[in-house]
């Protein structure tokens, strides 16, 4: 027999259980598959996560068993060692990943979603040119189909879904961070500091971050644009970089992967679909950041899938109601970070060495992070107007 849902959403990550959730309260039947085992794994990010933007969904996430550490102090630091640090109380949080995932999508299920592990989806199905559900195998067995009035595209990356559907998801490679991360321990970390890196010969067209996890533990990890690593892997370069400045860690875990630091897509919705998260180019294309965001986005689809079904009007124009509160509220702000990023990344050591040397004789309480940007910009003026319009609105 058939099943059949109103929203199917294909993938168990922050944007997927969130749009899962808010359509759920919407009063509409929805079903998440995810293909792993369970929800959380694998963990392929450095787990930092703004503080303003946790705190719409979880309001009180402070002694959460979920939050390793509290932010309380950035550092940014130049090649040749010089360290810009500035107060950042209550801005952020380290997170324990998979313990968060968890959490959003038990506030998921509580809404009324239906979740279900080990379920690799194969395809779409169409009622002409509609999505109308998705195929899929439970466990490895037969093919099953689910059909759905709106299929929600949460599957990352990597993800198929919205090709399958005709969207170009396709990113330009230096727009690719290729990642890689090791969970150390036995190293010395302050709890609450977050380091970020920055070298155009250590870590070209990104950085190295060390953001630890409390007991001597930190993730510390490199993403450097997909133009350099072919010369050379985002390992080696984070290897030469832990043998000097931690020469007596050893590793917990490793991962690796991509981030897509690009322009947000110019459409994210067509006729009974919608692509939500890292395969909707939703990330903070200057930080590498994604986990807010795609929470942000599966909200704004879940309310605009919810009304769209109470009018039966599934279409692509009746969709793009989520398109333009995306582009309203986070998608504008990423296009302009996407400005400053294409800049940053092409500054010298030399000139990353100014910048910091500028900033460190600035007062503490005027290291904001709109000054740290404004300063970086100042070898191209015109920037500064972008930079100014990303903290004023």
């Amino acid at each position: 027999m058939q099943e059949e849902f109103d929203v199917v959403v294909v993938g168990g990550g922050p944007g997927g259980t969130m749009a899962a959730k808010f359509a759920a309260e919407e009063g509409l039947k929805v079903l998440v598959l995810e293909k792993d085992r369970e929800i959380g794994i694998p963990v392929r990010c450095g787990e930092a996560v703004g503080g303003a933007g946790l705190k719409e969904f979880i309001p009180n996430p402070d002694g959460m068993p979920m939050i390793a550490s509290t932010v309380k102090t950035f550092r940014l630091i130049s090649p040749n060692g010089t360290i810009v640090e500035s107060s950042a109380e209550g801005s952020g949080y380290v997170l324990h990943r998979k313990m968060f995932d968890q959490e959003l999508a038990l506030m998921a299920i509580r809404s009324g979603a239906k979740i279900q592990t080990r379920s690799y989806v194969t395809g779409l199905t169409f009622d002409g040119d509609y999505v109308s559900g998705v195929k899929y195998r439970y466990q490895s067995e037969e093919e099953r189909t689910v059909k759905a009035k709106v299929v929600v595209a949460a599957d990352g990356v990597e993800g198929r879904v919205g090709r399958w559907a005709g969207f170009k998801t396709v990113i330009k490679m230096k727009d690719m961070e290729t990642c890689y991360q090791a969970h150390l321990a036995n190293i010395d970390v302050k709890d609450g500091v977050i380091d970020f890196f920055l070298s155009t010969e250590k870590c070209p067209g990104g950085y190295i971050w060390v953001f630890p996890k409390g007991d001597g533990q930190a993730n510390v990890g490199i993403g450097i644009s997909g133009k350099y690593s072919g010369k050379k892997s985002p390992k080696k370069y984070l290897d030469e970089y832990i043998a000097e400045k931690f020469p007596n860690a050893s590793e917990i875990t490793t991962t690796l992967g991509g981030v897509p630091c690009t322009e947000s897509m110019s459409e994210l919705s067509g006729n009974g679909i919608v692509l939500v998260g890292d395969t909707a180019h939703q990330v903070n294309p200057m930080t590498g950041g994604g986990i807010v965001n795609a929470m942000k986005a599966g909200r704004i689809a879940g309310k605009v899938i919810g009304e769209a079904i109470r009018k039966n009007d599934v279409s692509k124009k009746m969709l793009s109601n989520y398109d333009k509160e995306w582009k309203k509220t986070v998608g504008k702000l990423n296009d302009r970070f996407y400005k400053v990023k294409e800049f940053t990344a092409k500054l010298t050591d030399g000139q990353l060495n100014q910048t910091a040397e500028i900033l460190v004789k600035m007062p503490p309480e005027k290291r904001t992070l709109f000054n740290v940007f404004k300063t970086a910009v100042r070898f191209q003026p015109k920037l500064i107007w972008e930079v100014t319009k990303i903290f004023l609105g």
